[in-house]
């Protein structure tokens, strides 16, 4: 692997992970179309540390209150919210588990990527529609969000556009959508990365600067993709992504089924 491939990947990585676009679709069709070797589970790995750092500098304080949360004695609504993002990850977990055969064949199936995308633009599009709610995560309402993280384990189906969306049609208003989107990432993209951490500590030495520079690029566009979300939603302009989403997605399909 090139430098300038891994910096390209890590960039990739970054924008997508938490814009509404799929990073694993995106990451599939190029592999396809430009033919270009899969990097590898231990590199998907680092960049995908990359952004869960970013995620953890962004919200530093709401996640040192949410873990202070954990020695005090009385019942708050911060340590209410630890319980519901621990509920919210319970079913990409159990999907992960029985159905991980299902998922990962998904990842070799372009045709099929290109169709989820546009299953994603379609679900973004609808969120128009939606009437705005108010900010308060229940229980019900953050078991369906976690229904829509774990069905965005399939390529094409993004995660933040799945668990915002679901947040949303669930009566949730986008600003706090948005942000137990991005807190429940934390434990998801963690999980991941512990679930497979031989696959880190076996890196090649003579691949340390690519994976570098490719954790340090995922890392910075996963911080710049965070703050543009957020500004994009509370602009009401959330839904713009379900058409690009569209076209990429009928891009794929029209590419591969041609």
């Amino acid at each position: 692997m090139s430098y300038f491939d891994a910096i390209f990947l890590g960039i990739l990585q970054g924008l997508t992970e938490f814009l509404p676009v799929s990073s694993s679709g995106h990451l599939v069709l190029a592999e396809h179309i430009l033919h270009a070797k899969n990097p590898g589970v231990a590199f998907e790995l680092v960049v995908h540390l990359g952004t869960l750092l970013s995620v953890l500098i962004y919200f530093r304080r709401r996640i040192l209150t949410l873990l202070g949360s954990f020695f005090k004695k009385t019942e708050t609504d911060t340590r209410r919210m630890n319980y519901l993002l621990l509920v919210a990850t319970i079913p990409a977990v159990i999907a992960g588990v029985f159905f991980k055969d299902f998922f990962e064949s998904a990842f070799s199936a372009p045709v099929m990527t290109s169709i989820f995308l546009m299953v994603t633009g379609l679900i973004l599009l609808l969120t128009a529609l939606v009437p705005k709610g108010d900010n308060v995560v229940t229980l019900w309402r953050a078991i369906f969000i976690g229904i829509g993280q774990a069905i965005a384990i399939l390529p094409g189906i993004s995660r933040s556009g799945s668990t915002i969306s679901a947040g949303l049609f669930a009566g949730v208003n986008p600003v706090a959508a948005a942000e137990f989107s991005f807190l429940l990432s934390i434990p998801t993209i963690a999980g991941a990365i512990v679930f497979k951490i031989k696959d880190i500590i076996d890196i090649n030495t003579a691949l340390y600067g690519q994976f570098f520079v490719g954790l340090l690029a995922s890392f910075i566009f996963g911080l710049l993709s965070v703050y543009w979300l957020l500004d994009i939603i509370k602009k009401g302009k959330f839904k713009y992504f379900g058409i690009y989403c569209l076209i990429v997605g009928l891009f794929g399909f029209i590419y591969f089924t041609r």
